[in-house]
């Protein structure tokens, strides 16, 4: 099967782009009016959220040890720009830590909820027609090669936030260009790690979703940064997240050419 060609894209890239967002949008609606989603949903997602409060806790009161620990060329630096260094160094700590934070959530969560979230999956599938293509795949199996393709994405997400990290020390790019930059990158590991179950259930792995989804670069995009924005909220990566493996769903539907419409 030609992958490269399945989605082909019809519209302009930022039509595309906005429609990726929809699909989260369309997500959270199929969510919110299933009682028996939500329930599924919400306990993995507490679960890793607590988790990740208490260590995003913990970083913001040791961050001023930490910008020391990294700075230590400005140990004898007049008081003033010792503390602006380390200030701009403790900023960027914390947002290399959010960015880690809001990568690790997802492949954290997917790991505790993978029953869960498959089986919101595979109820939203249901109410769009159905697996084509359906593979029976043993549960501890399953579970091993979400977990392997995580570890896989997380390692990537740790080796593009350390730059990410060192350019946030560019005066004006750092605190600008690099967000932007970072939000586009998060948003399209996230949408890898989303789409998931999915093309677990078509017996495809990651290097197939990854093939799909650059098909149609823009749509994945689109989708991927609405969650990333989202999972930036407080509280949002819980309340999302459930809704996120909705969305994802259609778009792994909509990569594979299959109908996103529900019957």
């Amino acid at each position: 099967m030609d992958v490269t060609n399945i989605a082909r894209p019809v519209t302009g890239a930022v039509g595309r782009f906005l429609s990726g967002v929809g699909l989260l949008l369309r997500g959270i609606g199929l969510y919110v009016r299933s009682p028996g989603l939500m329930l599924l949903g919400v306990v993995p997602a507490l679960i890793s959220g607590a988790l990740f409060v208490a260590a995003f806790a913990a970083l913001v009161y040791f961050v001023d040890d930490l910008a020391a620990l990294v700075t230590p060329f400005a140990d004898d630096w007049p008081t003033t720009w010792r503390g602006l260094v380390r200030a701009v160094a403790g900023l960027a700590l914390l947002g290399l830590g959010g960015l880690l934070g809001v990568l690790t959530f997802t492949a954290v969560t997917l790991i505790i909820g993978d029953p869960f979230y498959e089986k919101i999956s595979e109820q939203v599938e249901d109410r769009l027609g159905g697996t084509p293509g359906a593979v029976e795949v043993p549960f501890w199996a399953s579970l091993r090669r979400s977990i392997i393709d995580s570890l896989r994405l997380v390692a990537v997400s740790a080796l593009v936030g350390v730059p990410l990290f060192a350019a946030g020390f560019i005066p004006v790019v750092g605190q600008t260009v690099v967000p932007v930059i970072g939000a586009a990158v998060g948003g399209w590991i996230l949408a890898l790690e989303l789409v998931g179950a999915p093309f677990y259930r078509r017996g495809m792995g990651l290097r197939e979703r990854r093939t799909l989804l650059k098909a149609d670069r823009p749509t994945t995009l689109g989708f991927g940064v609405a969650v990333f924005v989202c999972f930036l909220i407080p509280l949002g990566a819980v309340l999302i997240m459930p809704a996120a493996v909705a969305g994802a769903t259609l778009l792994a539907r909509r990569s594979l050419g299959q109908s996103v419409e529900e019957v």
